[in-house]
């Protein structure tokens, strides 16, 4: 099979196809032939900088759709040729990939292969930041970073769903704040955004913070909550030191400050992970929520599509066409 393997550190050209042998699915594991791949943000940090890479040579990708091709021992509720979507520690750009049973989907009714691609990394964390672990509350108000991105894309429609008071995103660019608008903002700030945020709110800041980043944006997120507001950290793009909270920062608002990590989710807790997906998903199957892919590239043209997210110039989702 043709796979998208890297044997060093570097840029998008260290993305080479490789020929290999189709993989086995051990116990509790299920292996599936590849339609679409998703692209992500980790994706890209595991080729730069080895991001829960554990050795090299090493295959990247983390979400799939595709077909069930064979079962591992122990595993039930799955059956050869079913359409499935799945999160993988790995190795998903490739034309046959293999997922723990735990984070194996099957497909709502209706979807296709091509829209399920873009579900297992970004509507669960959407979905936790909004309501698991961010608890938004009808007449709250919310500022997300990365507004125009994957997750970004989806947060804004959920929280709008949810009865948020005002949804405000912060991006690079004014063609991302558009874009932005037209997924549930309220109002997107381009670049600096602490002020903005202060006047927007009347001074009052937000109810809820969602931050990617990491870094100056992850302590200008704790600056804009209001009383009793909440943080949300789910990233490091800044690839900053890890951010440090305690008693100065916290005690004098009431505020807090909480993580999430799908993938570390699906080691610690597959069946809690489970469960925060299969809600998820019924948000895209009942047309709540909708994640635009907004460019496909060839297995092949993986490096491309790298190119393209280390702009910080793309929005919505970019995908892998694989084998559909």
């Amino acid at each position: 099979m043709r796979a998208i393997e890297i044997q060093e550190y570097g840029g998008p050209e260290v993305l080479k196809t490789v020929e290999a042998a189709v993989p086995e699915p051990g116990p509790g594991r299920v292996s599936i032939d590849v339609a679409y791949a998703g692209v992500n943000f980790a994706d890209l940090k595991a080729r730069s900088d080895g991001y829960r890479v554990p050795a090299l040579p090493f295959r990247p990708g983390l979400e799939v759709s595709g077909r069930v091709r064979s079962l591992g021992e122990g595993v039930a509720g799955l059956s050869v040729g079913q359409e499935v979507t799945a999160l993988t520690d790995g190795g998903a750009y490739a034309e046959v990939a293999v997922a723990q049973a735990a984070t194996v989907f099957p497909l709502p009714k209706g979807m296709d292969l091509r829209t399920a691609a873009t579900l297992p990394t970004v509507l669960p964390t959407a979905y936790a930041l909004v309501h698991t672990v961010g608890r938004l509350q009808p007449g709250e108000s919310v500022l997300v970073q990365g507004a125009a991105g994957g997750i970004g894309t989806v947060v804004g429609q959920l929280a709008k769903a949810a009865g948020a008071g005002a949804v405000y995103g912060v991006v690079s660019t004014e063609p991302k704040a558009a874009y932005a608008r037209d997924h549930g903002y309220d109002e997107v700030f381009v670049g600096d955004f602490e002020k903005a945020v202060r006047e927007a709110t009347g001074g009052r800041g937000v109810d809820l913070a969602l931050d990617p980043v990491g870094g100056e944006t992850f302590h200008g997120s704790l600056a804009s909550l209001a009383v009793f507001g909440r943080l949300v950290s789910f990233g490091n793009a800044s690839s900053a030191e890890p951010w440090q909270v305690g008693q100065p920062e916290l005690y004098p608002y009431g505020v807090s400050v909480g993580g999430f990590s799908i993938l570390t989710l699906a080691k610690t807790a597959p069946a809690q992970l489970r469960a925060l997906a299969e809600r998820a998903f019924t948000t895209v199957a009942d047309g709540t929520v909708s994640l635009p892919v907004t460019a496909e590239f060839a297995l092949a043209e993986a490096a491309e599509a790298h190119r393209l997210m280390g702009t910080r110039a793309s929005t919505g989702k970019l995908l892998l066409k694989v084998g559909a």
